[in-house]
């Protein structure tokens, strides 16, 4: 025998590590592509300065300069300032804080009841089954932003937490449907299976057997989740349903809108603002993509193709595939043919 047979089969016997941090790795494996890693550094940069807004922002969102009213971009105000002297770099820094807060807390809550609820139902049988998928079908229908202006319209200055709470309340339904019908599929493999007929608990089942497998697709809905409650705060408080004096990217808009900023092209008080949400759409959009490469074997497939040939120098939007001959390689001429 060979020592390369030998290490081959040394390694064929190795035991493959199959413990439940192992499979959590391996599940957050989505977020190593460029698209989850570009996305994944626009969000952490947003985060940071909604971290750190007290020590970035040069004033304060409510200090009022009278000397500098509707001043465009200057050396002391970057992003110039308001109608009545306030630094708009400020405002949207501390706004940055508002819509980090309720985009996060509103997924918390929504990826914790679709989960509760989708893998549940998708995992035991008969009238249980039955009632969760009913209760996941009323929360479909059940329209998110009214009910938002409904419950806003009982405070006089409606927390962000109860915004959050609301929107993550009213934002679980889809996600728990794909995940119900994910953790059908996986109830009847073989390693469910084996762990029933060990006597497992339900618990341990789900946590342990099913989450891992599920990770993407939490992933994906907890990211849908944040673009929606983002959308969803900007959307009220650009309209008023929130108070002002809470500062968000909305709110911005919203008293640039108020004061004519849009008709008077003082773009400095409502593009920031604009730009923001964009970019933290793009970022969202992108961890998202980079989720589906990673699930979806075609897309997977063809990203790993399109790195394999950029490695090669090839042209991945080459309609013909340059084929390279080795260089030990020599063309027979005809003389060398006659002879």
């Amino acid at each position: 025998m060979t020592a390369t047979a030998t290490i081959r089969m040394a390694r064929t016997q190795e035991p493959t590590p199959n413990t439940f941090w192992s499979r959590l790795g391996a599940a957050f494996a989505m977020f190593r592509n460029a698209k989850s890693i570009t996305g994944l550094a626009i969000l952490g940069f947003f985060v940071l300065i909604a971290i750190f807004a007290d020590v970035l922002a040069p004033f304060s969102p409510t200090q009022v300069d009278n000397t500098a009213r509707f001043q465009p971009p200057s050396a002391e105000h970057w992003l110039g300032t308001t109608h009545i002297g306030e630094d708009v770099l400020s405002q949207v820094i501390h706004g940055t804080r508002g819509v980090i807060v309720v985009g996060f807390l509103a997924a918390i809550i929504a990826t914790v009841i679709a989960i509760v609820v989708g893998v549940v139902s998708g995992y035991v049988r008969g009238w249980k089954s039955e009632g969760l998928s009913a209760l996941t079908n009323v929360f479909l229908v059940i329209p998110g932003l009214p009910l938002i202006i409904i419950v806003a319209s009982m405070f006089e200055q409606p927390p962000l937490v109860l915004i959050a709470a609301v929107l993550g309340i009213t934002g679980w339904a889809w996600g728990a449907r794909v995940l119900r019908a994910q953790t059908m599929s996986l109830r009847n493999r073989d390693f469910i299976q084996a762990a029933r007929a060990n006597g497992e608990p339900l618990r341990r089942i789900i946590a342990v057997e099913m989450l891992p497998n599920l990770m993407a697709l939490i992933a994906a809905s907890f990211v849908g989740t944040v673009t929606a409650a983002i959308l969803g705060l900007t959307t009220l408080s650009y309209i008023g349903v929130i108070p002002v004096n809470t500062y968000n990217w909305g709110t911005i808009l919203n008293w640039a809108s108020a004061q004519g900023a849009f008709r008077q092209n003082q773009w400095w008080w409502y593009l920031p603002p604009g730009l923001c949400i964009a970019a933290i759409g793009v970022a969202l959009s992108l961890i998202n993509f980079g989720i589906d490469e990673y699930v979806n074997p075609r897309l997977r497939s063809a990203g790993e193709r399109a790195r394999a040939m950029k490695k090669k120098g090839l042209n991945v939007n080459d309609a013909v595939t340059v084929v390279r001959a080795p260089a030990s390689t020599h063309l027979t001429t005809s003389k060398d043919t006659t002879a």
